[in-house]
């Protein structure tokens, strides 16, 4: 019955972020405690620089991390794809909304020199968190990841909604693209007209009833398994000598960047 409960398929399994599988990912030794840790103050020091010089040398930071994690060309690349893609509209309209000095016209409309530089500041900040937080949690498990946060004081339920949120969203979108198939086989096409919208809001509203059911039989196969609230942690986190090297060449590289902006 328990079992019953709880099947799912190996798409469904396998939903969990991956880590990179490749013996060079050195940055996987590190405790995950201290690679979150680690993301954060990155992230926080990036967005506080203003200056394209300290930004470039954090860019390479973040380049260097990559290559430390083993990440797939390939994989990096669909990632930054995605990234820049969406930072596009931002880097070609900013121009043109930022006063400054006139730095060429088009169609009647000026683009400024700064709104250029603040532009390419805000594709160097977004791609040098992106890739350096890739680079320390992308290679960890969401699991393990999660049981970090939980480690460093993030309250429990927090965590529990983070993991089973991230394991759950693609059955959800399975279920979501099974009733658009079948509303598609009943010859629903969608359009701008009442009874789409209509239709679209009884299918968000089948979706929401069926997630409901899902849950609850969720949460009994997890009861019959004896859960008490917490995700038992298969491993223990301890700090060695390697983690001591990291935590010491992460504070100083980021201690570098702040001396540059101020300098």
């Amino acid at each position: 019955m328990c079992d019953a409960l709880a099947r799912q398929t190996p798409s469904q399994r396998d939903l969990i972020l991956q880590p990179e599988a490749n013996g060079q990912a050195r940055l996987a030794l590190v405790d995950p405690r201290l690679r979150v840790l680690a993301s954060f103050a990155f992230a926080a020091t990036v967005v506080a620089l203003d200056r394209m010089l300290p930004l470039v040398a954090a860019l390479a930071l973040a380049l260097g991390a990559v290559g430390l994690a083993g990440m797939s060309a390939r994989r990096l690349t669909r990632l930054l794809v995605a990234l820049d893609t969406s930072m596009a509209l931002v880097a070609a309209t900013l121009p043109f909304t930022t006063p400054g000095e006139p730095l060429l016209s088009l169609w009647g409309f000026t683009a400024s020199a700064e709104g250029l530089a603040r532009a390419v500041e805000i594709a160097l900040k977004a791609n040098a968190v992106a890739l350096m937080t890739l680079a320390l949690i992308g290679t960890s498990e969401l699991p393990e990841i999660g049981h970090a946060l939980r480690r460093l004081g993030v309250p429990a339920k927090l965590t529990q909604l983070l993991l089973m949120t991230v394991r759950y969203i693609e059955v959800l979108g399975h279920e979501y693209r099974r009733l658009r198939v079948a509303m598609a086989m009943r010859g629903f096409r969608m359009g701008f007209n009442l009874h789409s919208w209509r239709s679209v809001g009884h299918l968000f509203g089948m979706l929401f009833v069926r997630s409901l059911d899902r849950a609850a039989r969720i949460g009994a196969a997890m009861r019959c398994r004896g859960f008490n609230g917490e995700f038992p942690a298969l491993s223990e986190f301890a700090y060695t000598s390697r983690d001591a090297a990291f935590a010491a060449l992460s504070a100083g590289a980021l201690a570098l960047l702040l001396a540059a902006r101020f300098a």
